[in-house]
């Protein structure tokens, strides 16, 4: 059972799919608000605070790749982007942004609501977890990372990161010198269900690279996947 506590933030200029998604997902038990512009998504979202933001891609106003940028910048919350751009390319660049999952329209509803709930599932077990285990702070090179709050400072500075980036971080700092395949990682951070291709790994491999000095040290295995080899 969903908690009604669950507070979903879909940003879609067609509000025919915006009542359809508002529909289902009220049928859920979740709350749902709607926002049809960029500028006005960011601003419900800096008042509703959300768990989790459906985005399109296309806007009047904004790019949603831009918005979807703006809200990792300023929030921790898992994002799904929903377009009809459904070239590798396009799916690449989404996730690039900051994007945590990737719906293609035409979509079934059921579909969305499925992705949505697992997403929300792993994000609130590993919250949960976190809370429930005694805190230990990671001291990794120059970056602290706390299980608790699920944050990374580096230099003393918080580096703000997906839900993804940050399990994949954790993962990698707790299982150091191990080599994991792509489709390993896939199961064990994103999970058996989710419908992706191992090129998401790369990606979230890439961006905390550039975000994180830590980073530098997730080194590819050429022909299998990646290690994390730490300073000695």
């Amino acid at each position: 059972m969903v908690s009604e506590e669950i507070r979903i933030l879909v940003i879609e200029d067609e509000k025919p799919i915006a009542d359809i998604l508002e529909y289902g997902f009220k049928k859920e038990k979740f709350k749902v608000r709607c926002a049809y512009t960029g500028a006005d998504g960011l601003k419900a979202a800096d008042e509703y605070q959300p768990q989790l933001v459906l985005l399109d891609w296309m806007l009047p106003d904004l790019s949603g790749v831009d918005v979807c940028k703006m809200l990792t910048e300023l929030y921790n919350i898992p994002i799904i982007m929903l377009t009809a751009r459904g070239s590798i390319d396009d799916k690449v660049y989404g996730l690039e942004s900051g994007a945590d999952d990737y719906i293609t329209k035409p979509f079934d509803l059921r579909e969305v609501i499925v992705r949505v709930k697992t997403i929300l599932r792993r994000f609130g077990k590993a919250r949960k977890t976190s809370e429930e285990e005694q805190e230990e702070k990671l001291h990794v090179k120059d970056a602290v990372i706390s299980e608790r709050e699920r944050t990374v400072c580096q230099c003393g500075e918080l580096v703000e990161l997906t839900p993804k980036e940050f399990d994949l971080l954790l993962w990698f700092v707790k299982n150091p010198r191990q080599v994991f395949t792509r489709a390993h990682l896939l199961d064990q951070i994103w999970g058996y269900d989710f419908m992706g291709d191992t090129r998401t790994v790369d990606i979230h491999v890439q961006r905390l690279r550039k975000k994180l000095h830590v980073g530098e040290a997730i080194v590819t295995v050429f022909g299998v996947g990646y290690k994390y080899v730490p300073e000695e």
